[in-house]
C-alpha cells in the first residue's frame, strides 16, 4: 500500500498539464525546426549553386584575360626580335633602336628581354640580343644585374625552351617583387634558342583583383604559383602541388583546357577543415593554370545569420506556446482531472462509495466528461462484483494484496532461428515487391508449422515467436512443487520428492533433444520439398519459390520463473530468467561452432549418467534408457560464460534409437519415411559431428580463431 501511495505521490509531480505542455511545444519545435531546416536547406542549396555558377564564370573570364595578355606579350616580344633582325643595319641600328623603345614604351611591365642561344654539344648559353628597359628597374627598385643570377639558375628551363617548350617561370624570389619569366623557344637561321622576357605581373593582378570573395591564382606546369593575392606567396616561391584543388586538376583533368569545378576540403594550420568552392581550367600558353576558390562558409553566411534569428524567433513562439498551454490546461483540464485522479485513488484503496465519484461532473462533452461517467460506471461495477464475490475479496484485488507471482521451475529451454534470414528476405522482396510480405509468411508458416509439430508431438509448450526464431519449454505445465527443498536433509521425503523431481526434468530434457532432433529430418524433409516446389514454378513470371535454410537450436536445462506474465491488456504463460537467456544464447553460438543444435553443460550433466556413454557410466547405460540414447560431442573450445564461469557446449550427434516413423506418426497416421531423409536421425543418423556437419552442409569450423561476440552472446573464448 505504501508503495502504491508513493508511486501516485510521484505521478503528481508530473501532472497532465506539464505534458501536454511538453507534447505541444515539442509539436511546435518540430513544426517550426523543420520549417527552419527546409528553408535554410534550400536556400543553402539555392546559394550554393549560384556561388559555384558565379565561381565558373570568373574562372572563365580570368582564364581568358589571362590568355590575352600572355599571348599579347608573346606577340609582342618576338614581333620585336623579327623586327629587328629584318632591319638593315642590324640589332645595332637606328630603326631598331627606335623600334626597341617604342616597344618599352608601349610595354611599360616588359623589364628586359634576353635571346639567348645553345649550340649543339655545348652546355653553354651564348647571349645574342639584350634589350633592358632600364625604366622598368629604377621605377620598380630592382638591381638589373640580378638577371644574370636568374639566367644561370633557371639554365636547365633555358634548355628546355631551347628544344622548343614554351615555360613560365616565377622570378620573384630572385628580384624580390612580383616577376614572371617567359621562356619563348625561338629559331633564327636553323639555331636553338631561347627568348626570356622578364615581365612584371602588375597587369595580371589589375585584371584579377583582390577585393573580390573569390580568389584566383595561377601556376605553372610544375605548380609553382606565378599569381596569388597574397604577395608573400609569390616572394617566397611557394609550391601548391599538394594543394586540393591542384591535386585534383592533375589527378582528373590533366590535358583537358575546359573549366572544371569541384567541392574540396582544406586543412587550415590549426587543424581545421575548410571548405571551398574551387574551379580550373588551362589555358593553351606553357600549360598555365587557373584557379579559383570561394570559401563555402562565406557563401553560406547570409543564409546562417537568416536561420539564427529563425531559431531565436521559434525559442520565442515556443515560449509563448508553452505558457498558454500551461494556462489553459490549469484551468480547462488539470483541476477537473485532479477530481477524477482522487475519485481513481479511492478505487484503489478499495472505496468504492466514496462521495468523491458522486460529485464528478458528468455532463461535460469532451473525454474528461466520459472519463467522469465511465468512473462512474466502474464504481457501479465494483459494487456488484463485491457483491457477487467478497468486499474484503474484492478490496484485496483492488489493492493488488492477492498473490500474483509466478514460481520456480525447472524446466528445458529451447531456442531456434533461421541462419541468413534478413537475406532470405531481402531474396523474397527482391523478387516479389509489394507482395513479398505474403510470400514470406507463406514460408515461414511451412516452415514453422513443421518445427511447432516437432515441439508438440515431445512434450513441448510453444512459448513463443519472434520473427523466424522459436522459444518453446518443456516442463513448464508440470505441476510439481519445490517445497520439497524446505525439507531437512535428515528427512526420506526429501531424497525420495527429490529423485522423482529430477526424473521428471530428466525426461523433460530428453524429450526436448528428442523434439529438437527430429527438427533435422523435418528440416531435411522441408528443403526436398522446397527444391521440388521452386522447381515446379520455375518458369512463371514471378517464379515462386521457397528458400533453402538451415537452423540453430539451443537446448538449457535450469531453473525459471515461469506462469502468467504480461500486461493489464495481455497476459501470457512463460518463462524467464537466466536459464532462459543461456538457452538463447547457446542457440546463437551454433554458427561458430558449426553445429545445428547445441545443450549446455548444465543439460549435459543433467543426462550424461543416465542417456550418454561416457567415462563417468564406464559407456554403458541401463537397458531401459537406451531407447533414448544420445550421442554428443563436447565443442573443444571452453568459453567463459557470464555468471558461470568456465563451459563447455555439446554439439547432438543423433539418437540412434530415435524411431522417426514412431515419433511423426504419432501426429499424422498416413506419415511415409523419405529414406533420403532419414539419414538426418536414427539408425541411418550420423556418428560424429562431422558426418552431421557433412550431412547438413555446415563447414568445419577453425576452433583456434572462434571468437563468439561478448556484447551479443555474453561468451568469450577463455584465453
Amino acid at each position: 500500500m505504501g508503495k502504491e501511495l508513493k508511486k501516485t505521490k510521484k505521478r503528481r509531480l508530473f501532472p497532465l498539464g506539464v505534458k501536454l505542455a511538453i507534447i505541444i511545444g515539442f509539436i511546435v519545435l518540430a513544426s517550426l525546426g523543420s520549417v527552419t531546416f527546409l528553408n535554410s536547406y534550400f536556400i543553402s542549396e539555392d546559394v550554393r549553386i549560384t556561388a559555384e555558377e558565379n565561381n565558373l564564370t570568373i574562372n572563365t573570364r580570368a582564364a581568358s584575360t589571362v590568355q590575352n595578355e600572355v599571348f599579347a606579350v608573346r606577340s609582342n616580344v618576338l614581333q620585336l626580335l623579327d623586327l629587328m633582325n629584318v632591319t638593315s643595319g642590324g640589332r645595332n641600328s637606328s630603326l631598331a633602336k627606335q623600334a626597341e623603345a617604342f616597344f618599352f614604351e608601349r610595354n611599360q611591365n616588359v623589364g628586359e628581354i634576353v635571346l639567348l642561344t645553345r649550340y649543339a654539344g655545348e652546355e653553354n648559353l651564348v647571349t645574342h640580343t639584350r634589350l633592358k628597359n632600364l625604366r622598368f628597374f629604377s621605377s620598380n627598385e630592382i638591381d638589373a644585374s640580378k638577371t644574370e643570377s636568374f639566367l644561370s639558375q633557371c639554365k636547365e628551363d633555358i634548355f628546355r625552351a631551347c628544344r622548343g617548350e614554351t615555360i613560365v617561370l616565377n622570378a620573384s624570389p630572385f628580384f624580390e617583387r612580383e616577376i614572371l619569366a617567359f621562356l619563348l623557344p625561338y629559331r633564327e637561321n636553323g639555331l636553338e634558342q631561347c627568348c626570356v622576357v622578364i615581365t612584371s605581373i602588375e597587369s595580371i593582378s589589375d585584371i584579377l583583383g583582390a577585393g573580390s570573395t573569390n580568389s584566383t591564382f595561377l601556376i605553372n606546369d610544375s605548380d609553382y604559383l606565378l599569381y596569388h593575392t597574397e604577395t608573400e606567396r609569390i616572394l617566397s616561391g611557394q609550391c601548391f602541388k599538394n594543394h586540393p584543388l591542384v591535386v585534383h586538376m592533375r589527378q582528373n583533368n590533366q590535358n583537358s583546357e575546359d573549366s572544371r569545378q569541384i567541392l574540396f576540403d582544406s586543412t587550415n594550420e590549426d587543424g581545421t577543415v575548410t571548405k571551398f568552392i574551387g574551379a580550373y581550367q588551362k589555358i593553351p600558353f606553357a600549360d598555365i593554370s587557373v584557379l579559383t576558390t570561394v570559401p563555402l562558409d562565406t557563401v553560406l553566411e547570409g543564409v546562417r545569420t537568416t536561420r539564427q534569428n529563425n531559431l531565436y524567433l521559434m525559442g520565442i513562439v515556443f515560449f509563448i506556446s508553452v505558457v498558454f498551454i500551461l494556462m489553459f490546461s490549469r484551468f480547462a483540464i488539470s483541476r477537473h482531472l485532479r477530481r477524477l485522479t482522487a475519485a481513481a485513488e479511492e478505487i484503489q484503496n478499495g472505496n468504492f462509495n466514496t462521495a468523491i465519484i458522486a460529485q464528478l461532473n458528468t455532463s461535460r462533452r469532451d473525454e474528461i466528461g466520459v472519463l467522469n461517467r465511465s468512473t462512474q460506471d466502474e464504481q457501479e461495477f465494483l459494487n456488484t462484483f463485491a457483491r457477487f464475490t467478497n468486499r474484503g475479496v474484492a478490496k484485496a484485488i483492488a489493492r493488488k494484496e492477492i498473490d500474483f507471482e509466478p514460481h520456480l521451475k525447472d524446466v528445458t529451454i529451447f531456442f531456434s532461428d533461421i541462419r541468413g534470414f534478413t537475406a532470405i528476405s531481402d531474396g523474397f522482396k527482391n523478387r516479389f515487391g509489394e507482395e513479398s510480405p505474403r510470400e514470406i509468411i507463406g514460408f515461414l508458416n511451412d516452415y514453422m508449422s513443421r518445427m511447432v509439430n516437432c515441439v508438440t508431438i515431445s512434450g513441448g509448450t510453444i512459448d513463443k515467436f519472434e520473427g523466424d526464431a522459436i522459444m518453446a519449454v518443456w516442463g513448464i505445465l508440470r505441476d510439481d512443487s519445490l517445497d520439497f527443498e524446505l525439507l531437512p536433509d535428515s528427512d526420506p521425503k526429501k531424497q525420495e520428492l527429490a529423485a522423482e523431481h529430477a526424473k521428471h526434468v530428466k525426461a523433460d530434457a530428453v524429450s526436448a533433444i528428442r523434439g529438437t532432433i527430429a527438427m533435422r529430418y523435418a528440416l531435411m524433409q522441408y528443403n526436398k520439398d522446397a527444391e521440388a516446389f521452386t522447381k515446379a514454378h520455375e518458369h512463371e513470371a514471378k517464379a515462386k519459390y521457397k528458400p533453402h535454410i538451415r537452423i540453430g537450436c539451443g537446448i538449457n536445462t535450469g531453473r525459471a520463473t515461469c506462469g502468467i506474465m504480461g500486461s493489464e491488456d495481455k497476459m501470457e504463460y512463460t518463462a524467464i530468467g537466466d536459464s532462459v537467456n543461456f538457452a538463447s544464447r547457446t542457440e546463437s553460438s551454433n554458427k561458430p561452432c558449426g553445429t545445428d543444435i547445441l545443450i549446455t553443460q548444465d543439460t549435459y550433466n543433467l543426462l550424461k549418467m543416465d542417456f550418454i556413454r561416457c567415462e563417468e557410466n564406464n559407456f554403458t547405460l541401463k537397458p531401459e534408457n537406451e531407447p533414448n540414447e544420445l550421442v554428443v560431442e563436447m565443442i573443444p573450445v571452453e568459453f567463459e560464460v557470464k555468471g558461470k564461469g568456465a563451459q563447455h557446449f555439446y554439439g547432438v550427434v543423433n539418437m540412434p534409437h530415435f524411431d522417426i516413423e514412431a515419433f511423426f506418426k504419432v501426429s499424422d497416421k498416413d506419415f511415409v519415411l523419405d529414406a533420403d531423409c532419414s539419414r538426418a536421425v536414427g539408425k541411418n543418423g550420423p556418428k560424429t559431428l562431422n558426418e552431421m556437419r557433412n550431412l547438413l552442409g555446415i563447414p568445419i569450423p577453425e576452433f583456434e580463431s572462434v571468437n563468439l561476440n561478448e556484447e551479443e552472446n555474453k561468451i568469450q573464448v577463455k584465453k
